[in-house]
């Protein structure tokens, strides 16, 4: 890819936005994001509480307003009450990948077994592609890099390749 992608990272977490704690997912996706492509991309991030219609309203504008490449969301995937970034994606996208999700559960499973709780999911919205990560650093460091072919492949299609 010729031209720098347009990336968001976006933490959903009602205590990091709070200031109760520091966001370290959202840094540890942009670690991943910077060193695996090349020219480097330009990053934007948000920090928002977990609400389904706040995370709705970012991810629109991220992909219709900013024009985004990719959106990387992560935290709110798994089942508590306040975990619904998953319905908040579906609320935003036009074509659902569920098999970013199953890669993801699939890879964690054998470490984690409680990783079967996760209902990440990814899709497209226009030419952008979202997909929803785990809230912890440790598994987006485990989750990200082997999703990565998957995302070239399908950026390459939504800018037209």
């Amino acid at each position: 890819m010729s031209n720098p992608l347009r990336i968001a990272r976006v933490t959903l977490s009602d205590r990091a936005s709070a200031g109760v704690y520091a966001d370290l997912s959202g840094p540890e996706i942009e670690r991943v994001l910077l060193a695996a492509f090349d020219p480097a991309p330009i990053i934007l991030s948000r920090l928002i509480p977990d609400d389904r219609a706040v995370i709705g309203d970012t991810l629109r504008t991220l992909c219709d307003i900013d024009a985004c490449d990719l959106v990387v969301t992560t935290g709110g995937t798994g089942p508590a009450p306040r975990d619904v970034t998953p319905e908040a994606t579906r609320d935003v996208i036009e074509r659902e990948l569920p098999g970013f999700g199953e890669a993801m559960r699939t890879l964690s499973f054998a470490r984690v077994p409680t990783a079967i709780l996760s209902r990440a999911t990814a899709g497209t919205r226009g030419r952008t592609l979202i997909v929803n990560l785990p809230g912890n650093p440790k598994a987006i460091g485990e989750c990200l890099p082997p999703l990565l072919p998957a995302i070239r492949e399908c950026l390459k299609h939504l800018r037209g390749g």
